[in-house]
């Protein structure tokens, strides 16, 4: 066993010991086991949301956009920043109706609001489809990340199963409490290693940051640029809006909000946190470095450009602690997706079926789910394809159409219906469902249009149908309930 690969398993070794030790002193009810008894500080509420830019996408994604894309790259910096700045207002209003009314998953808020289970139900099948392909995304990264950074010593597959296993055993057991003590680690890792590449690579190889993108510049003029077609600021422009206004709809993002001791913790973080963001530079750094440096990666084989340039400048023992990194970003949101999608499912699906279920089955069902999740991602993971950021951008597309429902529920007096909002969610999805299996663009579909509407991300344009519908359907069932009403009335 070579330097680089008991470095890694020493650090999952810590994190299943982490995770496991986090239960100690707590009774696991479903409340304790999914928003930490809502006693999270600060701190704690920051890394399990802002951590969350810091998954296996922004290691390996982020840093394969900047060698395979360029310029495009740079919308992960800026839908963060817009996403955080919306988190100020946005999350103490939800964090407060949850409060009140002692919700627990995403899907209690629209039940609640809408006094409808089976939008419960609508809302936690979207969720989970969504999410299935962000922890494809997380298995994928940890078993690019073991399989290089160990030097072969232990393939892909195997690297895959298993973190898995050890994610599982520790999400069953400690919940929220494990992701949150892990998540210390994992953030204190990546900060360190992240700066220290995107300072270190360009000074090594280029003499500075400046010469690094005077070289690229010079090898493939205009890169770093947005280009006319395709990627182009139209797409810029409708990828940040569409990424910013779904960052908070992600389950197990919005499931974290919960767990905040109270509303003053997101203000403060709402400061800080687009500062956080601009560590993403570091990584973005790492990739424009490879460009030059590991030529020749095609494709998805782009995401292993920071890997492959680590591997060719460091020694085992530091690629081990770039891998050990690495596999912690995908440890901890596949941890948070897991419960999440569990939750989801016991709580919102299963008890809407079988009303008489108890509360300690629903939290029985949960985690014994949790492990039938994890396998059906496995399943994904091995079977596809797809860049790392491919994969997000297409879960994005789906949760983000849980956005109007949410912000409307938010109004004093809110126009939309229950009958509404499900059937907005269902055509936004269903938009988005299409387009991805034909592979059709708007491009293709009106070529006559202006490049800049042909460019648009589809995410957009299935929002545009979702709110149309949306409006529709509350205006004609809100006024055939008014009319009911009337006929009762007058009876």
């Amino acid at each position: 066993m070579n330097a680089a690969l008991m470095i890694i398993f020493g650090f999952l070794a810590l994190s299943l010991f982490l995770g496991i030790q986090a239960k100690r002193g707590k009774d696991m009810n479903l409340e304790q086991w999914t928003v930490g008894g809502r006693g999270f500080g600060t701190i704690f509420v920051f890394l399990l949301m802002a951590g969350e830019i810091y998954t296996t996408f922004t290691f390996l994604g982020g840093s394969g956009w900047a060698y395979g894309k360029g310029g495009p790259t740079f919308y992960i910096l800026g839908y963060g920043c817009l996403a955080y700045i919306m988190s100020y207002w946005l999350l103490p209003a939800i964090w407060r109706y949850a409060k009140e009314n002692k919700l627990m998953s995403q899907s209690d808020f629209f039940v609640s609001k809408y006094k409808s289970p089976y939008l419960g139900v609508l809302v936690s099948i979207v969720g989970v489809v969504a999410l299935i392909p962000y922890l494809v995304l997380q298995l994928k990264g940890l078993g690019l990340i073991v399989a290089e950074a160990s030097y072969g010593s232990i393939s892909n597959t195997a690297a895959i199963w298993i973190g898995t296993m050890a994610v599982t055993v520790y999400v069953m057991i400690s919940g929220i409490h494990g992701s949150a003590w892990t998540a210390v680690v994992k953030d204190i890792m990546i900060l360190f290693v992240v700066v220290f590449l995107g300072l270190y690579l360009p000074f090594h190889y280029y003499g500075g940051i400046t010469e690094m993108f005077q070289a690229v510049e010079a090898a493939k003029p205009g890169f770093v640029a947005l280009p006319e077609k395709g990627l182009s600021p139209s797409w810029f422009v409708s990828t940040v809006l569409l990424t910013a206004l779904g960052f908070y709809m992600w389950p197990h993002t919005f499931g974290s909000v919960y767990s905040a001791q109270n509303e003053k913790v997101f203000r403060k973080n709402a400061i800080v946190m687009p500062l956080y963001q601009l560590v993403l530079l570091f990584v973005f750094f790492v990739g424009f470095a490879a460009i030059l440096q590991v030529p020749g990666l095609e494709g998805a084989d782009g995401d292993m450009s920071l890997l492959r340039l680590s591997i060719q400048t460091f020694d085992p023992w530091f690629v081990g602690v770039i891998g050990a990194a690495g596999l912690l970003t995908a440890i901890v949101p596949g941890s948070m997706i897991l419960m999440s999608s569990s939750t989801l499912i016991a709580k919102n699906v299963y008890k809407v079926f079988a009303p008489k279920t108890t509360d300690e089955q629903v939290s029985k069902l949960a985690r014994y789910l949790v492990p039938v999740v994890a396998l059906i991602s496995l399943y994904f993971t091995f079977k596809g394809g797809d860049t790392l950021v491919t994969l997000l951008l297409m879960g994005y597309s789906l949760v983000t159409q849980l956005f109007p429902a949410l912000l409307f529920s938010l109004s004093k007096r809110n126009f939309v219906s229950k009958q509404g909002a499900a059937a907005g969610i269902i055509a936004g999805v269903a938009t988005v469902a299409i387009v991805t299996i034909s592979g059709i663009t708007i491009g293709t579909l009106f070529p006559f249009l202006p490049q800049s509407i042909q460019d648009l991300n589809v995410g957009i344009i299935a929002l545009v149908v979702n709110l149309a519908v949306t409006t529709v359907v509350s205006l004609a069932t809100k006024g055939s309930a008014r009319a009911n009403d009337e006929t009762i009335n007058a009876a």
